[in-house]
């Protein structure tokens, strides 16, 4: 485990932004803003180093989110359905 691999290729690391919480049972979650890369990690350290690793090294693209974060790898790269939550917050904009 002590080689690194390569950050992934999917997309431009110059364009990916990652978000770091903890989900609902206390794990630590990362997560790109496209919902197609991230993961579970042991702790906020391990999060923080993989978030910057697959951003190019840039902590201004990295987002400590204070409530809860519950990873989601449902979607797919040529998925277009908006985020959950923009969708609800869209709604309570119009209300």
């Amino acid at each position: 485990m002590g080689q690194s691999e390569p950050p992934s290729s999917r997309l431009s690391s110059q364009s990916r932004l990652f978000r770091i919480g903890r989900d609902s049972h206390g794990n630590w979650v990362v997560q790109d803003q496209q919902g197609l890369c991230g993961g579970f990690f042991v702790n906020r350290a391990d999060a923080l180093k993989f978030a910057m690793f697959e951003n190019g090294n840039r902590p201004q693209a990295v987002i400590m989110v204070p409530g809860v974060l519950e990873l989601d790898m449902s979607k797919k790269p040529h998925d277009t359905r908006p985020h959950p939550m923009s969708t609800r917050a869209a709604q309570q904009r119009a209300a």
